[in-house]
């Protein structure tokens, strides 16, 4: 047990046979610190429990002993025998401030109503060096339930699970050194709680009844895994895909297969493996829906490669699935095992401990000496919990070990206006590794401030079996101070700005001079920093795990110089304000890379078009495998309607995945499983049919409709205008005023009815195009009713997935698909209506939901805000629209309150926007516009300059189609 005077430790009797479950809950609770979290010490014994043990956001327990501590669920526990019943929780906060819990825990044991999952903002929470051991008579049992966000973990645990149902139901960030016994599965999993990936390192699957591994949309990412002695290894369910990649996955005795993958042909299934093995594996995947199989080369043999999914041949070319699949035979068992992807620590009695060297860690105290004494008389140095004020560089030495257990909570901390760090000059660091060696960072936070533009918070020059694990760069959102208060980065007042500060410092970490190693739970959304994850000048390799680099104003991870690195689970976000301008992946004069199951997302909130989220310069050798490109999430809340778990898509996610700039390339495809760059193609391939520009200058435009005489109105959101076309008007301005104008439709009187996103519940008003600007008509909802002949106008496209809630069925253990919740939700009437002046066109009532203020300056989403258009019907006719979680265009039966049936697929490919043309041609928005004929097949394709983001046949003779773009308008003749 490390000396550590703000942990508590756990004080229950630990003999297998008392209850323990009430004295470790109280421990546990005392270590919440109002949702700031603190540090767990659970001494060795065998702790029976009898109910769920609740972790909360931001608590790290740790097993401390001569031998490792065990939870203990006895046979026949009362509570576990039925759908999922969990041993542990990891629970979260109130995230949106909405006072209730939308989604109960449904696994909790008991079940009450009160118990808050984990979520996209529960941080830092762990559970390490602890056993489960389930008894017999609990076939519901599962050990832990892990849904949590960035800097959380698990490691260092046997769940011994017999005839339970899994070692861990709901995952979340990191896992590593987990060994699975028996058990109906090893891991049950949904998508993680913020869509993240999550990574599971040097563990060990052996003898689960029915799979290793049962997920999907986890982001799963495997490393020196090993997975034995059951049916099937890895699961992916039917109805989803996921983005799944492995490296030296090793397979042994798996009868049915190692791999099943479902949802195929769908650009969300990207399945990639590099280096597997298998042992009496006789069939390496097994496609769910097609019942293909690919079977393995003999008994012994090694899988080079496989991937599965869109496969891009080039840049500016559209992908088309396909299977590469490299094995061969081995003479004999596969290899022993390689060495572990993450080091392991040296044992705590070899710690010594800083505050021996005269450290306080109280935030006041200047520490630089104190911390620095302890590096340079030991190898193995650890900083208990606390705040570590510094004013000069920490320098380690080759083989220095730097221990922490909580990156929120123990800090080294530079102030404001630290002297050593001000001024132009190079960089300075606040902890820097020595030259070559073999160096360990291990559970610390690193706050460089705001005001000390010379900082790097980690500058890296150590060696290839050098390792930086579970270390958070502080000074973004969420950080924590010394005082208990957090930092608010977008801060003003009288004497401090702290935007002003934004973009100022140094890469928060810096890897350069042939720096390298592996680098592990890193999480780095420092705002006032160039950019969260750098790496310059070295060809020394370098493997990253589970990167999270969010936040940055111009770049969040930027590569320059760079040879023999591979980046595995990398994620990045861009905020609204900090992160307009942002990039996700900067590479400059760089080779030889690898980016697999990367996501880089924006959130739903921005509000200005971004070209790219990766950007090269002057590189080469780039292997892109399962890439991920989204601006999409769900958040569950309440109001006076009740509660929801609301889905919701962005209409400002990057335009395209990747661009080079040397050579003028670039790729629209947003998810796609594999792409070799060269960077020795010479140009774009030539453009498939011919386009027109119309007009341009655009800040974003979308929302249009077209009258009976094919006129074109659209709306430019950010300028609060509503523009018209026509070839003989050419661009007009129909109205400029600031009443937030989003998406247009139009009666048969030629009435434009206007969705606003003003106020609480949004707004619909009315005016006819020509008449004076103060004229305009508020149309308020009223109940929904038969209107013979009236046109319902619904979304164009939708956003529909099961964020946030278990869609497992407690008695089957199926899910239900993502396709049965799409058809179950468009299906649902809407109860209200707003009906346009002549009565002819009514527009459905879509339920708005706030985030924030709750007033109408608050953050407002609904189906038919988050759309880029309307596509309207009479009742009891078809249209045609997209649902973007599946990909897929789709018709249906148009009824009363937008109530859409009889769902019918019409094309494999589902973007921004989708139309019916005069031809009976279906015209798909998804980076081009992809034609498809009445039997659902490809049969063109028209290649706009920019992103397609709606669509709408118009003109006199309805066979224009206007193409909408954010930035110009654009036009195709289609006879």
């Amino acid at each position: 047990m490390p000396d550590d005077p703000h942990a508590v430790v756990v004080r229950a009797k630990g003999d297998g046979i008392a209850d323990d479950s009430a004295a470790i809950q109280q421990a546990i609770d005392s270590a919440a610190n109002k949702g700031e979290g603190g540090l767990v010490f659970l001494p060795s014994g065998r702790y029976r429990i009898t109910r769920s043990i609740l972790i909360p956001l931001a608590v790290r327990v740790y097993g401390v002993g001569k031998t490792r501590p065990v939870f203990v669920l006895a046979p026949n526990t009362p509570g576990f025998q039925q759908g999922v019943a969990n041993m542990v929780i990891f629970t979260g906060g109130d995230q949106y401030t909405v006072g209730k819990v939308p989604m109960p825990v449904p696994s909790a044991v008991p079940f009450k109503g009160d118990v808050r999952d984990a979520n996209s903002a529960t941080f830092y929470s762990a559970l390490s060096n602890v056993d489960f051991d389930i008894g017999a008579g609990n076939p519901a049992a599962a050990a832990v339930r892990m849904h949590t966000a960035q800097h959380s973990n698990l490691s260092h645990i046997d769940f011994h699970t017999g005839s339970g149902l899994a070692g861990v139901y709901q995952v979340g960030n990191v896992a590593y050194d987990l060994r699975f016994f028996g058990g109906r599965y090893g891991i049950l999993s949904e998508k993680t709680s913020p869509a993240w990936q999550f990574t599971l390192l040097d563990s060990h699957f052996e003898g689960q009844r029915e799979a290793a591994i049962r997920e999907h949309e986890a982001g799963l990412t495997l490393v020196n895994t090993e997975i034995r002695d059951t049916p099937v290894g890895i699961d992916i369910d039917r109805g989803y895909g996921d983005w799944l990649w492995g490296r030296d996955v090793r397979f042994e005795n798996v009868s049915k297969a190692a791999l099943v993958i479902s949802n195929e042909d769908n650009v969300y299934t990207q399945v990639g493996f590099e280096g597997a093995s298998a042992r009496n594996v006789p069939t390496w995947a097994r496609m769910r829906d097609s019942g293909k199989t690919l079977n393995g080369a003999g008994r012994n043999y090694r899988v080079d490669a496989f991937n599965y999914g869109l496969t891009l041949q080039d840049m500016g070319t559209p992908g088309r699935f396909a299977v590469d699949y490299k094995t061969s035979a081995l003479p004999a068992a596969p290899a022993a095992a390689p060495a572990p992807a993450l080091r392991s620590l040296p044992p705590s009695a070899q710690w010594a401990n800083v505050r021996s060297f005269g450290a306080r860690g109280d935030g006041k105290t200047d520490d630089t000496a104190a911390i620095q004494k302890a590096i340079d008389g030991n190898r193995v140095v650890y900083l208990p919990l606390g705040f570590y004020l510094v004013n000069d560089t920490i320098r380690l030495k080759p083989d220095t070990v730097l221990v922490g257990l909580h990156p929120g909570l123990t800090q080294l901390v530079l102030p404001n206006g630290a002297p050593a760090f001000q001024g132009v000059d190079g960089p300075k660091a606040l902890l820097e590794s020595a030259r070559g060696g073999d160096a360990i960072v291990s559970g610390i936070g690193l706050a460089t401030g705001e005001v000390n533009p010379r900082a790097v918070a980690l500058l890296w020059r150590a060696g290839e079996r050098s390792l930086v694990d579970d270390v958070r760069i502080q000074g973004g959102h969420g950080t924590r101070t010394a005082d208990g208060n957090r930092n608010d980065p977008y801060k003003k007042d009288a004497n401090f700005d702290t935007t002003a500060w934004w973009d100022r410092q140094y890469p928060s970490v810096w890897v350069t001079d042939g720096g390298g190693g592996t680098f592990s739970g890193i999480w780095t959304p420092s705002g006032y920093a160039q950019a969260g994850f750098y790496v310059s000048n070295t060809s020394t390799p370098g493997h990253v795990y589970e990167l999270s680099a969010e936040h940055h104003v111009r770049a969040e991870i930027v590569l320059d110089g760079v040879k023999n690195w591979e980046f595995l689970a990398p994620q990045t976000e861009e905020e609204v304000r900090d992160g307009m301008d942002s990039v996700s992946l900067e590479i400059r004069n760089s080779s030889k890379l690898l980016f697999a199951n990367y996501h880089a997302y924006r959130v739903t909130r921005s509000i200005k078009p971004a070209p790219a989220a990766v950007k090269i310069t002057n590189s080469s050798d780039i292997r892109f495998r399962n890439v991920h490109v989204n601006g999409e999430s769900g958040f569950a809340t309440c109001d006076d309607n009740g509660c929801a778990t609301y889905l919701r898509a962005s209409k400002y996610p990057y335009e395209n995945a990747i661009v080079d700039v040397t050579r003028n390339l670039q790729v629209r495809e947003r998810e796609f499983a594999v792409l070799d760059y060269s960077g020795r193609q010479a140009a774009a391939p030539a453009p498939s049919g011919q386009v027109e520009k119309l007009a341009d200058g655009f800040y974003s435009i979308a929302g249009g409709a077209v009258d009976a005489n094919g006129k074109l109105y659209f709306v430019d959101r950010h300028w609060r205008r509503i523009h018209g076309w026509s070839r003989e008007q050419g661009l007009t301005v129909e109205r400029d005023a600031p009443l937030d104008p989003v998406n247009l439709a139009i009666d048969r009187s030629g009435n434009l009815m206007v969705l606003s996103s003003y106020g609480p519940e949004a707004t619909v008003y009315a005016f006819k195009p020509g008449t004076p600007a103060t004229s305009i008509t508020v149309i308020k909802p009223t109940p929904v009713m038969q209107r013979a002949g009236a046109r319902v106008a619904v979304p164009v496209n939708f956003w529909q997935n099961g964020e946030f809630q278990d869609q497992i069925d407690p008695k089957t253990y199926e899910f239900t698909t993502l396709a049965t919740m799409f058809k179950r939700d468009v299906a649902l009437p809407k109860a209200r209506e707003y009906v346009s002046p002549d009565g002819s066109l009514v527009l459905p009532a879509y339920r708005v939901l706030r985030q924030g203020s709750a007033d109408h300056l608050g953050y407002r989403w609904s189906d038919t805000l988050d759309t880029h258009g309307f596509v309207s019907a009479p009742a009891g006719e078809r249209v045609v629209f997209t649902n973007g979680s599946e990909n897929r265009t789709f018709s249906g039966l148009m009824g009363a309150g937008g109530a859409i049936t009889d769902l019918k697929q019409v094309a494999d490919r589902g973007g921004e926007s989708a139309a019916m043309g005069p031809d009976g041609k279906v015209y798909v928005a998804n980076g081009q516009v992809f034609v498809y004929g009445a039997d659902g097949k490809p049969s063109g394709r028209i290649d706009v300059p920019e992103r397609p983001l709606q669509l709408l046949f118009g003109g006199p003779d309805r066979r224009t189609l206007f193409i909408l773009t954010h930035h110009s308008l654009y036009a195709a003749r289609v006879e």
